[in-house]
């Protein structure tokens, strides 16, 4: 079921090709950078947490 893209169908085919492969790039960098930041920011939040901890055992 391929539509009749004429002489240009190489570089139609090619565009999507491009396309679909910048797509997938862009999501799999996306996904691994939002991997880092949910990684540092579980260290922040654990480094806050036992900072406050510590502090909360020094004041009682």
């Amino acid at each position: 079921m391929m539509p009749d893209l004429g002489k240009y169908a190489v570089e139609v085919l090619s565009a999507y090709a491009v396309t679909i492969a910048l797509m997938l790039a862009l999501l799999l960098l996306s996904l691994r950078q939002s991997a880092k930041t949910r990684s540092a920011l579980r260290e922040v939040e654990a480094a806050r947490q036992a900072k406050a901890t510590a502090k909360g055992k020094a004041d009682g």
